[in-house]
């Protein structure tokens, strides 16, 4: 028996057909449509932070790398042959002027001077004798009891003697000279080092044997390497009036450590070196530092911040808002007429502190974008606000 609601719906489905069919097209075009929400009004500038540029005083300076040298520096060498037999100080340790340091065998210096002495008695008692028969042959050469001939022997022999006596003299001050130099004291006061020798060694004053060296630490020097152009640079900045000289009881030099910590006490400028180095085209520098807890050591490689001069009317940017593009040009956003972002370049060569010290391409009043400037783009509308911290500078310290 046929199933009757079966036929029905078959009967029906061309119907159904026709109404899906028809129904699809309101269905999709009412799923494509976007929401409805309120209506969007016409932005407004975007908001910047700003900085208004403004002239500073700035005293400038350059963090140069430099080494550590003795104020006083002399290598006790040997000035007489002869067998070290004692060592006389700790290695390390501070020296005074005139302390003794070793004792090389005496013995044979000693003799020498007791033979000098002795040549020096037989030439006094020689030169004694011959004086007397000058003397006589002077009384006896009026009455021709002597002859000319003989009186003139007589004066000569006594000459010869005297100058026997002369060069025995000099015999014993040489060898009292060498027998000093046996007992080797020391030149300067400082620290003394490793003793080059032991007991038992032999030293030569032909080849100036070294024995130990001895540094005077308290003050130090510290050589920094400056570039020549710099240099000019600089002459040419205080001759233009651009630059001031600080004065020399400002011309204070500050040091940080191999392991970047600050040196505390400051140093003073000594003097620049007359001649450039072929090789680096680099002037020295010399400063010089208290040391009394011997914190600074010969060799010792450091970082010398020098002050150069003043700038009374530096501009500063901060770092934030300067860029460089990939061949280092430097350029900053600036909030232009009609309150438009101008794309400024500028030359900024030096850093002050967390700032850019910049010489050209802005000038006083100028306002820079220092934050919102990721929103922006050359040619944007804007709206200047002064931002809250700009990182500027402080206005001592460079590199």
């Amino acid at each position: 028996m046929p199933d009757r609601s079966a036929s029905k719906l078959s009967l029906a489905r061309p119907g159904l057909k026709a109404l899906l069919f028809v129904g699809a097209p309101s269905f999709l075009l009412a799923c494509s449509r976007p929401p409805a929400g309120p209506p969007q009004g016409p932005q407004g500038p975007v908001e910047v932070g700003v900085i208004t540029v403004k002239p500073t005083s700035v005293a400038l300076g350059r963090e140069l790398p430099g080494r550590v040298s003795a104020f006083r520096m002399a290598e006790v060498r040997a000035r007489v042959n002869g067998i070290v037999l004692k060592r006389l100080f700790t290695e390390g340790a501070d020296v005074r002027v005139g302390q003794r340091l070793f004792l090389i065998d005496p013995a044979p210096y000693r003799a020498a001077l007791d033979s000098a002495r002795a040549l020096l008695a037989h030439a006094q008692a020689s030169l004694a004798s011959a004086r007397e028969q000058a003397t006589r042959y002077a009384e006896l050469v009026d009455s021709d009891a002597v002859s000319k001939q003989d009186y003139d022997n007589a004066v000569a022999t006594q000459k010869t003697y005297e100058a026997d006596v002369a060069s025995a003299q000099a015999a014993i001050e040489t060898a009292s000279i060498n027998l000093g130099y046996t007992d080797v004291t020391a030149p300067i006061s400082g620290r003394i080092g490793l003793s080059s020798v032991s007991e038992g060694a032999y030293v030569q004053a032909s080849s100036a044997t070294l024995l130990a060296t001895i540094q005077q630490l308290d003050p130090v020097y510290v050589d920094v390497a400056q570039s020549s152009v710099e240099l000019l640079r600089l002459r040419r900045a205080f001759e233009s009036g651009q630059l001031h000289r600080l004065g020399r009881d400002q011309a204070l030099v500050s040091l940080v450590l191999e392991d970047g910590s600050p040196y505390g006490p400051k140093g003073s400028l000594q003097f620049s070196d007359v001649t450039v180095d072929q090789s680096t085209g680099s002037v020295t520098v010399r400063a010089i530092f208290p040391n009394q807890k011997a914190e600074l050591l010969p060799g010792m490689f450091v970082r010398a911040r020098l002050e150069e001069a003043e700038d009374p009317a530096a501009l500063l940017l901060p770092q934030l808002a300067v860029t460089r593009g990939p061949t280092g040009e430097a350029s900053t956003l600036v909030v232009g007429e009609g309150g438009k972002v101008e794309l400024r370049v500028i030359k900024a060569d030096r850093a002050v502190g967390n700032s850019w010290l910049v010489t050209d391409g802005v000038k006083p009043g100028d306002q820079v974008i220092v934050s919102g400037m990721q929103k922006v783009r050359p040619g944007t509308t804007v709206k200047a606000t002064p931002a809250p911290d700009a990182g500027t500078a402080t206005t001592t310290g460079s590199r």
